[in-house]
């Protein structure tokens, strides 16, 4: 059996740590290599570049972000230049700035403040170094990435919208995103963000629901749409893709026929032009139900159109959060908005309407059957998609589902 010199794990831990810091900072510390460091050079080469960067258990990508957290809370101030300087030059498995920095604020809370506050004085001078721009910015006009800019219209009634922008690139649309009744604009934080890497977004909280004001009812579509048309108004807002659920979709209908140079696209879900007299007998019992017991009166019936039974069956804290929204909104002004759902007529009017539109049903749903979106897509000329084992908020259940459908309509714009 023939032996060479050839050593399999150095050499493997020699080309891991080529591949993550480059030849140029390898080279020199092999070169500069002595009689004193050199089985060091050798020990760190075979077990940290081989034995741990070689398992395939995580990408090398998360390895770089443990390394920057480490040397972070462990004040590793040195190896976290070299770590940051290679992480930022990596390619496809490097990291952008937005990326480290996520890094250093979780620090923050894990590590310490003054870790993540020293760690950011490196970072700088090493993004500065790198040819990074770091532009001036206002704290004061700093916002959490998972939200966006929080803020309420100046007109009345007050409407509290957040208004997320893409970085480090120009928004191809502007997305509003509208609510079901009983749900505020938290019902879609994960398609928000998810859009938002390419397009502004905005979602807002109709009058009488979250952070918007109340104002004496009962409404109108019209009113609500109107609601929308002063929001966008005041955000100067170029005409955009509404994407509207349940009561959002009816308003979406509503504001584009109202105000056509608002809307360029429309996104309908789980919605409906017109009731028939048997669901317009439903909305008036639900008015008389909440008027009479209070919004605890209509929760598990509102949980069942909502969500399907598997669904609440499987996702139970997901029903729960849902229901604690519902029960928060104001009982007189969800009653003043139940008559807007109730009186919405919408579909005779939609052929009108020469826009893009997409309408999308959910398999399950009871509140608006697949036979009212269909009715809708009919008018409009519209695709109509049916998302299998979706219920009434099809967007919450089936969120892979609903994005996927949205990214290929927004695709084709």
């Amino acid at each position: 059996m023939s032996q060479d010199n050839y050593d399999d794990d150095l050499e493997r831990g020699l080309r891991n740590r080529r591949a993550m810091l480059g030849d140029a900072w390898v080279d020199r510390s092999l070169n500069n290599a002595n009689s004193f460091n050199a089985e060091f050079q050798n020990l760190i080469s075979r077990l940290a570049w081989h034995e741990i960067w070689g398992r395939p258990g995580l990408d090398p990508k998360t390895r770089r972000v443990i390394v920057l957290a480490i040397t972070c809370a462990l004040g590793r101030w040195e190896e976290f230049e070299l770590h940051l300087r290679a992480a930022l030059d990596g390619g496809d498995t490097g990291l952008s700035p937005d990326e480290v920095k996520e890094v250093l604020m979780q620090a923050a809370i894990y590590a310490g403040v003054p870790a993540a506050n020293t760690a950011f004085t490196h970072a700088m001078k090493v993004l500065r170094e790198s040819g990074f721009a770091l532009d001036p910015a206002n704290v004061l006009w700093a916002e959490h990435p998972g939200v966006g800019r929080v803020a309420c219209t100046m007109s009345a009634p007050a409407l509290r919208f957040t208004l997320r922008e893409p970085h480090s690139r120009a928004p191809k649309h502007t997305i509003v995103l509208s609510h079901a009744l009983g749900c505020d604009l938290s019902m879609w934080d994960a398609l928000a963000n998810a859009l938002a890497r390419e397009h502004r977004v905005i979602a807002y909280d109709h009058r009488g629901h979250g952070g918007s004001a109340s104002p004496a009812g009962p409404y109108t579509i019209a009113q609500l749409a109107d609601d929308a048309e002063r929001l966008l108004g005041e955000l100067d807002a170029a005409p955009v893709v509404w994407i509207g659920l349940s009561m959002g979709g009816m308003v979406g209908q509503e504001l584009a026929l109202r105000h056509p140079r608002r809307v360029k696209a429309l996104v309908i879900a789980n919605s409906t032009g017109r009731y028939p007299e048997a669901g317009r007998a439903l909305f008036q019992q639900r008015i008389d139900t909440v008027r009479a017991g209070g919004m605890e009166a209509i929760a598990d019936m509102v949980m069942g159109r909502y969500f399907s039974d598997t669904f609440r069956a499987d996702q139970a804290s997901t029903v729960a959060r849902f229901r604690r929204r519902l029960l928060a909104t104001n009982a007189e002004s969800y009653v003043d908005c139940c008559h807007a759902v109730r009186d919405v007529d919408t579909l005779d009017r939609l052929g009108e309407l020469k826009i893009p539109a997409l309408v999308i049903a959910g398999e399950l749903d009871q509140g608006t059957p697949v036979a009212m979106s269909r009715a809708i897509a009919d008018q409009l000329h519209a695709q109509l998609v049916v998302i299998p084992g979706a219920s009434h908020l099809s967007a919450v259940e089936k969120p892979a589902e609903f994005e996927q459908n949205v990214r290929a309509f927004l695709a084709a714009l």
